[in-house]
């Protein structure tokens, strides 16, 4: 079964930290995710070269790509990059969505950039400091109707 090789190009450290991550959860993901951090002294043209060195060190698997932050060099690297391979680009990076990624990574391409898409929007909420999150909360008029019980 031939899986997706996922490549993470971001400002450094985040590529290499964001893999650690992955390795931590799924130790078994070491083959198909590939870091390259982008550091502030590299030009876009060095960080393009070791980029095409890292993609063409792997198969010729279908390759989904995360950057970290749209229009900034990692990404513009990456979209540089990705031009005549079997690959996809997806920019805002975060956990939740390489996470989501890697789990369904024997998917196909296309369905692999919708589930990483979904995992990273559905992985950034709003979360309550004084309340479990899904809790029904009572108005102030319920509490004090209760309030003889607590």
């Amino acid at each position: 079964m031939t899986t997706t090789r996922i490549f993470l190009i971001a400002h450094a450290p985040l590529a290499h930290a964001l893999r650690e991550c992955a390795l931590h959860v799924f130790a078994d993901c070491a083959d198909d995710v590939v870091a390259l951090d982008v550091h502030p002294a590299a030009s876009p043209e060095e960080s393009l070269a070791a980029a095409r060195i890292l993609m063409e060190q792997q198969d010729d698997r279908p390759t989904l790509v995360l950057t970290d932050v749209f229009g900034a060099t990692p990404c513009n690297v990456a979209q540089r990059l990705v031009d005549g391979h079997t690959s996809r680009l997806v920019c805002g990076a975060n956990l939740p969505m390489l996470l989501r990624a890697v789990s369904y990574r024997a998917e196909s391409l296309e369905a692999l950039v919708a589930r990483a898409v979904v995992g990273g929007t559905q992985g950034v909420m709003q979360v309550a400091i004084s309340a479990p999150q899904n809790q029904i909360r009572r108005s102030h008029h319920d509490q004090e109707n209760y309030h003889h019980q607590q």
